[in-house]
Formats: structure tokens, C-alpha cells, sequence
């Protein structure tokens, strides 16, 4: 556009500002920026002075381009030691792989895995440590294990007195709730709490929510506190800028991981070993009717050894979904799971051991083996979710859907 004067220049940019404010037009140049609770340092750094801390951390841990644990350590703050969970304090473990304590070379600080010989801190690990400050970018599933981790470390942090603080980041799935809500008696490092397998909640409103449900072990509570991310809601679209885990390589595969993660508890293959892991699904027996298959391989600090390794396996391609459709279909899709169970012959052979502890209820895998439609499955799931969201809005620090 060719602005003449500089009056129709003021006036274009007047018009254009009433326009935003009276029909709420958005513009990305007009945004405000999301901001973590690590990015927030004026907030906390009031709060971890002249304390000797401990960070739960990982490769996600990041305030723009330093890593959490560089940057406190070049504010002067007392770091004394690292807490490593899943994959690593470097993020660069396969997934399910024991990790041993160790020393970072970048730090030279002690880093003790929690995913390891214990998952949860011992007094000995906890000695000389004021406050732990947790920041790890979740993706809002319950069988993530990162809030397992944190569980853990809130519930050692109540009993030998030491504080706790939260950096939250906003959850990618946090635009709706789905799913079986975890039975007791199922309970695992995968499902720790009565939640659905898509909780909607952020680490510091899940936080939040086990401390004061009691729903730590013996009904401890820690002293916790925590740093809310700025300029971010449970509507808002979140492109995660470090991929959460070596298994969750873009958000196509975050999104699609509340549905595909239940293959992990059957025969089917995720796509582990491959390029595309979380968007794909598929077996050496399944029928090839779509023309797509893949053949995993071994891919050191992601999968070294993924289910049929060097085989061929026939399967379903998911990687054409863009963002839009699943914020448009917020919900578990169910229709992939039933599809794979049908196709395949050896129904006996279909779910393992591991399935119930994933969907944490028994009756999903009887319903699919029953041949139950997935409204039906839906259906069944309604008042566990609607009684979930009583609690679920007790503990929310931002806008909801």
C-alpha cells in the first residue's frame, strides 16, 4: 500500500487499531508472547535467594536459549544438585531405559536419576537441599511419566520439610479432557491418581491439585509453591519449542499420542525406530490395504531395540492430520485402536499385561474385545469425566476451554 501523506497513514493505522479492539480481529505481529514460568526470572529469584536448590530437570528446561540449570548457575544461585527423571537429565535416554546417578559434565553438579534404582528421592539425596524447583515441559497425558516423577519428589519434599517450586509451561493438549479415569487397583508409575488419560491440566495446576486432594502418599502435603506462565489459556494453541521427549520428534506425534500411546499395550508398533514415531501404526501381519508400511531400525537414545526390529510391517499412515483437526476434534480417537484389533487375526494374542496399566481400567480392553462401538466406549466414560472436572477446576490458573 502507498501511503501519500502522513495523515492517511495515521488514519489507516487508527482504523486498523478500533477494528482489533471492537471485532477482536487477530493479528500474530499483535500477540503478546508466551512466556514460561522459567522465562519469569524477576518472579522467582526473590524466592530461591541465598538457598541451596535442587532442580528436577531436563533438555526442555529452558529459558530462551540456556538451559534452567546454566542460567541459575550464572545468577549466582546455590545449585547443588540435579534430579534427572525418564529419558535423562540431558533427555537423550530411550524410553523405559534405568538410568544411573551420575555427574553432568557441563556442571560438574551430581545428577541423581529417578528413574533408576529409586524413583523417588531418599533422605540422603534430599540433605543440604532448601527448596527443588521442578521444570519440565509435560504433555498433559497421564502416563507421561514426568508428573509421576514430580509426584514423587513433592511427596519426599513434605516429608523432610523442603519446599517446593513449580515453573509451569503450558500444555499442548490442555484444550479438553478425555478418557478412562484410572481405577485404584491399577494403579502404576504410569497412572498414579484417579485422572482420565487426558487430564487438561498444566504441571503446576496438577501440582496443585494432588497437594491439596491429598492425594500424596499418607496424605503429606508439601509447601508448594509456584510460577504461572504469562499470556497463555487452556484455548490457546502451544508450539512446543523443544520436543518433549526422543519419541515425540514434532506436534503431529504430540497430538496423536493420547490415541496412539494405547498401542504400546498390544502387539502394534508406534512407528518406534523410525523417523515418524507416534504417527504411524501398524504390524508385520496387518493387512496391506493402504499401500504405507515402515521397518523399524535401531536409533541409539531413542529406540535401540524397537518392536520388529528390521521387519517390515504393514500399517497406517497419520501424518496428514494438520494442527487445526485436532483442536477441532478434541478427543481420544478410538477408531484406530478398534480398527487395528479388527484387522488383525491372533485376537488372543492383541493386548498385553501392560494395556490396563495405560488405559488404567480393565474395561477398555473387554469393550473393544466385545466389539463395543467407540460411542458406546464414549459414553462409558462420561461420568467419570464430568465428576474429574469438579475437581479439575479447583486447581486451574488460567482462561478454560
Amino acid at each position: 500500500m502507498n501511503f501519500k501523506t502522513t495523515e492517511m497513514r495515521s488514519s489507516y493505522f487508527r482504523l486498523l487499531f478500533i477494528l482489533v479492539l471492537t471485532l477482536g480481529i487477530s493479528f500474530p505481529c499483535l500477540r503478546a508472547q508466551i512466556k514460561t514460568g522459567a522465562d519469569r526470572t524477576e518472579i522467582y529469584l526473590p524466592l530461591i535467594k541465598d538457598k541451596s536448590i535442587a532442580v528436577v530437570a531436563n533438555h526442555t528446561s529452558m529459558v530462551g536459549n540456556t538451559h534452567l540449570v546454566d542460567s541459575l548457575i550464572s545468577l549466582n544461585v546455590k545449585v547443588v544438585k540435579i534430579f534427572g527423571p525418564e529419558h535423562g537429565f540431558r533427555g537423550n535416554q530411550s524410553d523405559g531405559k534405568a538410568i544411573e546417578d551420575g555427574i553432568d559434565p557441563n556442571t560438574g553438579l551430581p545428577v541423581i536419576s529417578l528413574y533408576g534404582a529409586h524413583r523417588k528421592p531418599s533422605e540422603e539425596d534430599m540433605q543440604g537441599i532448601d527448596l527443588v524447583i521442578f521444570d519440565i515441559q509435560d504433555v498433559g497425558l497421564r502416563f507421561y511419566t514426568f508428573i509421576s516423577t514430580m509426584q514423587n519428589v513433592m511427596e519426599a519434599c513434605a516429608e523432610y520439610g523442603i519446599d517446593f517450586l513449580v515453573l509451569d509451561r503450558p500444555n499442548p493438549n490442555g484444550f479438553f479432557i478425555d478418557g478412562p479415569v484410572l481405577e485404584p487397583e491399577y494403579k502404576s508409575f504410569v497412572g498414579m491418581q484417579p485422572v482420565p488419560v487426558v487430564h487438561g491440566m498444566t504441571v503446576a495446576e496438577y501440582a496443585r491439585m494432588i497437594n491439596d486432594e491429598g492425594w500424596l502418599e499418607n496424605g503429606v502435603k508439601c509447601k508448594l509453591t509456584y510460577v504461572k506462565c504469562e499470556n497463555w489459556d487452556h484455548r490457546k494453541y502451544y508450539h512446543l519449542p523443544v520436543n518433549p521427549s526422543p519419541n515425540l520428534p514434532n506436534m503431529t506425534s504430540v497430538y496423536l499420542y493420547p490415541s496412539l500411546c494405547f498401542f504400546e499395550g498390544t502387539v502394534m508398533s508406534v512407528g518406534r525406530g523410525t523417523d515418524f514415531p507416534f504417527q504411524v501404526y501398524g504390524h508385520p501381519d496387518y493387512p496391506a490395504v493402504t499401500g504405507f508400511s515402515f521397518t523399524p531400525r535401531s536409533i541409539p537414545g531413542a529406540s535401540v531395540n524397537p518392536k520388529y526390529l528390521g521387519k517390515k510391517c504393514n500399517g497406517v499412515d497419520l501424518r496428514k492430520f494438520p494442527k487445526d483437526f485436532f483442536h477441532n476434534n478434541a478427543e481420544i480417537v478410538l477408531d484406530w485402536l478398534i480398527d487395528a484389533y479388527t484387522q488383525m487375526e491372533d485376537k488372543d494374542a492383541f493386548f498385553n499385561k501392560y494395556f490396563v496399566k495405560l488405559a488404567g481400567t480393565k474395561k477398555l480392553q473387554e469393550q473393544i474385545e466385545k466389539g463395543t462401538s467407540s460411542a458406546a466406549i464414549r459414553a462409558s466414560w462420561y461420568k467419570g469425566l464430568q465428576d474429574f472436572q469438579k475437581i479439575r477446576k479447583k486447581y486451574l490458573l488460567y482462561h478454560d476451554f
